[in-house]
């Protein structure tokens, strides 16, 4: 086997989403001279980047104080707010919370932000790598972290190397910093080695799918912004849509699932579906048409969850430190936070040691702090979580207490353990008619001949207990229909496990909520997964 090339910098970012890109931004900002790169799996930066998104724009003036001048191609000054309990025929308006006040904020595109600012960081000297998939971490002899192994191409789905094989590289740094987003494939196994959760509750997170939508001329009202909760989830499961009104006659709207969900048979892409045909959002779409679609999980665990944050040779920051403040249903503004604060720590020593205490030393960390018990609170009902979330705001989070969080894996009911809800569904109209049809606007692509890269440590496991116990939930939380039971006389039920990878949009929910946790994501080849337009 030859030695592997090897490029060095003095550090390297792993995810260009906006903390891994404000990182960047900053460092080379306050040290000219560092030397930095910023990897990035997708095949074009903001590809695979996917977020409401309403963001606080303070982060960004202090980050990039001309932005407002040239905003990124999507950026819809927020205009009123609307706060919905739905039911099944109707809708109860309900005062605004006080964390989802939007007056001042933006709806943006995520990806197109991210696509808008990578530039910027290229302009200070970043070198930014998109269809780099960092593959494995690489470490120095004492085990500190060394830097990062990108993935080889050009490898067969039997592991033989096909003609256009190329040996991945290692990228080694003074300090690699992690900002993978939510369940970072190589922060996972960071956390674990290094003892990172030893002090916190297991992290926790909930499924976002969303859709963008061309409307009839006039429907669209640009920078209106609306939330709902209630129907169609029952009241034990946590979940929540959103319809926020672009320029161009052009709506995004999607539905967050809580993956602490405790029944079985739940379907967080059906419960989107139905949710889109409630009277009060199916007569903004008919006749409209689906210009992009994608899901992707998100990271809710709060102040009770956050890992250490530092370990030797690097960091982590934004979703994959799990930053995000639900009762907001924002996170970018603490992801560009922590990456500035991140860059601020290490100007002129490139040294992790000390991260950790100083983002929780911070404002990051004091607004996570207030709002730690409102979604824990959602675990005993609705209800409760209502009462709760209100309590915790008139008092300004000052509650003596701190509920806990436990792994969404554990919180699944087996079949038959308790009553199945009522869930109440409608007959759908709309598209998209089903899952596959639902990736068809992801624009995914992999290479059907690669490794597949959904690793299930033991499919017998699958054909037999899961089987038994669950009715292989795999194939209902999934949203791109990748997990399928196929015909198999040899197996106990007449059933196996079929993983259809090439679907994966890469949402890590199989990585999150399997009830056995024998599933593991890994990055597919560099360049592969969905291309979101505008999500």
């Amino acid at each position: 086997m030859s030695e592997r090339e090897t490029m060095e910098y003095d550090v390297v970012v792993v995810g260009a989403g906006p903390a891994g890109l404000s990182f960047a931004i900053r460092l080379k900002q306050l040290q000219p001279d560092v030397s930095v790169c910023v990897i990035e799996k997708s095949s074009t930066i903001g590809a695979q980047i996917l977020s409401g998104a309403v963001i606080e724009p303070q982060p960004l003036d202090a980050l990039l104080p001309g932005w407002r001048d040239n905003p990124p191609p999507i950026c819809v000054p927020a205009g009123p707010d609307e706060f919905y309990l739905f039911n099944k025929t109707g809708a109860r308006k309900l005062p605004l919370p006080p964390g989802m006040h939007n007056h001042g904020n933006f709806i943006v595109s995520l990806g197109a932000m991210c696509a808008w600012m990578a530039p910027q960081a290229e302009a200070l000297g970043v070198d930014v790598f998109p269809g780099f998939a960092a593959a494995d971490t690489v470490y120095n002899d004492d085990g500190s972290v060394a830097g990062v192994r990108i993935g080889d191409m050009g490898v067969a789905k039997d592991g033989s190397h096909k003609p256009s094989y190329t040996q991945g590289i290692d990228i080694k740094a003074k300090v690699t910093v992690l900002a993978e987003g939510a369940r970072g494939s190589l922060t996972k196994v960071l956390v674990k080695r290094f003892k990172l959760d030893e002090h916190s509750d297991p992290q926790g997170y909930s499924i976002g799918i969303k859709e963008l939508w061309q409307v009839p001329a006039g429907r669209a009202t640009p920078g209106k912004i609306v939330h709902s909760f209630g129907w169609p989830a029952d009241t034990c499961t946590y979940g929540g849509g959103f319809i926020y009104h672009l320029d161009g006659d052009r709506i995004a709207l999607g539905y967050v699932s809580g993956l602490d969900y405790s029944d079985p048979n739940y379907k967080p892409w059906e419960a989107f579906q139905q949710w889109k045909h409630h009277p009060l959002i199916k007569p903004l779409l008919e006749g409209g048409s689906i210009l992009s679609a994608g899901a992707r999980a998100m990271v809710t665990g709060g102040y009770q969850s956050l890992p250490k944050v530092e370990m030797p040779g690097a960091l982590l920051i934004g979703d994959t430190a799990g930053l995000l403040n639900v009762p907001k249903i924002k996170g970018t503004h603490q992801a560009i936070k922590s990456g500035m604060l991140a860059a601020e720590h290490l100007a002129g020593k490139l040294d992790s040691a000390g991260f950790d205490a100083k983002l929780r030393g911070s404002e990051v960390m004091a607004e996570l702090k207030k709002v730690r018990n409102v979604k824990p609170g959602f675990k005993k009902g609705l209800w409760f979580g209502m009462f709760n979330a209100a309590w915790e705001t008139a008092s300004a989070g000052r509650s003596p207490w701190t509920l806990k969080n436990k792994a969404d894996w554990s919180s699944l009911h087996k079949l038959g353990e308790c009553e199945e809800p009522i869930r109440d569904y409608v007959q759908r109209a709309l598209p998209p008619r089903d899952r596959l049809a639902g990736v068809y606007f992801a624009a995914t692509e992999h290479d059907e001949d690669q490794p597949i890269h959904l690793h299930v440590a033991d499919t017998n496991i699958c054909a037999t207990q899961c089987f038994e116990e669950y009715g292989n939930p795999c194939t209902r939380y999934c949203p791109a229909q990748v997990y399928e039971m196929v015909d198999d006389a040899s197996m106990p039920h007449g059933k196996r496990l079929q993983i259809n990878a090439a679907n994966c949009v890469h949402c890590k929910t199989c990585d999150i909520k399997d009830p056995y946790e024998i599933i593991t994501w890994v990055t597919p080849e560099g360049g592969s997964g969905p291309n979101y337009q505008n999500l």
